[in-house]
């Protein structure tokens, strides 16, 4: 029996694991988000851990506004970087299991195969950083059964993402735009809560672990679009542009593919290819 500590339990992942959390009746859960428990309140976590007994935490919780970041640095710092660095001091303090989500967009992009995850970040927006500095952090103190799990293009039926703007955007015209030179592996939201909920009782390690886990397969940002408008029999028109042609201030990885052989292996599981897990969710 465990007293589970999620943050960011109104985030798209936290409400996956809300969702899934009476599968485990055995487990006590504390969703929290800002209005609960504001992670960058280091001595408030601290409490909040004692008086509660937790003794694991899934740290869901990240400033993803990846344009907003660039002007907003000392915020998503506080959140992505030094929380994650508390949380990992309580953790080591205390002996808890720590799983933190973390992000693709630590790496440039520049690759022409899947990242593994000793391969060299490099990221290139104020979000990556923030999210790497996290990692590092972590890394650093080097508490017992922590992981973090790398992850890309997370969508679900809660909170903001792409297939969410595409649905909507379909509701308003019948053209859109879409990159097709950015290339990645979609999240079903819902299969890597269940994945976490599942591996908690196996984690086991002496030393920080790092995984990548997206759903199977690859795509574009285009091809994901005209998935969502085929599964949905939604008639529009969606025209492949160069991310030159899109007009955003930050840079994003071209190609930020996942290699997730290590998690496969250490946790014996089988992914869900990419396609699959959109039509169960749009169904």
């Amino acid at each position: 029996m465990s007293n589970i500590l999620v943050t960011g339990g109104n985030g798209q992942l936290g409400s996956e694991l809300k969702v899934i959390a009476d599968l485990y009746p055995n487990d006590t859960f504390f969703f929290t988000d800002l209005a609960e428990l504001n992670i960058c309140q280091h001595k408030a976590v601290e409490v909040f851990v004692i008086e509660h007994k937790i003794n694991i935490i899934i740290n869901c919780a990240a400033y993803t506004a990846v344009d907003k970041a660039e002007k907003q640095f000392n915020l998503a710092n506080k959140i992505n970087h030094l929380a994650v660095k508390n949380f990992a001091r309580i953790a080591k303090l205390r002996n808890i299991k720590l799983v933190h989500i973390s992000t693709d967009y630590v790496f440039d992009g520049k690759n022409h195969q899947p990242y593994f995850e000793d391969d060299k970040p490099n990221p290139q927006s104020v979000y990556g950083k923030t999210k790497l500095d996290g990692e590092i952090a972590v890394q650093a103190i080097n508490p017992a059964n922590t992981i973090i799990i790398r992850t890309s293009w997370v969508y679900s039926n809660f909170g903001k993402n792409f297939m969410k703007t595409m649905l909507n955007l379909a509701e308003k015209s019948n053209e859109i735009s879409v990159v097709t030179d950015q290339i990645g592996s979609p999240t079903n939201a819902f299969d890597l809560a269940k994945f976490i909920l599942n591996i908690l009782p196996h984690i086991s390690n002496k030393s920080v672990e790092i995984y990548n886990y997206s759903n199977e397969g690859v795509c574009s940002w285009y091809d994901f679009a005209v998935a969502i408008f085929e599964i949905k029999k939604i008639n529009i028109k969606v025209n492949p542009i160069l991310s030159n042609q899109f007009h955003t201030t930050v840079k994003r990885p071209f190609f930020s593919v996942l290699n997730k052989s290590k998690i496969k292996d250490s946790y014996k599981i089988k992914i869900p290819y990419w396609r699959s897990s959109l039509l169960k969710t749009l169904k």
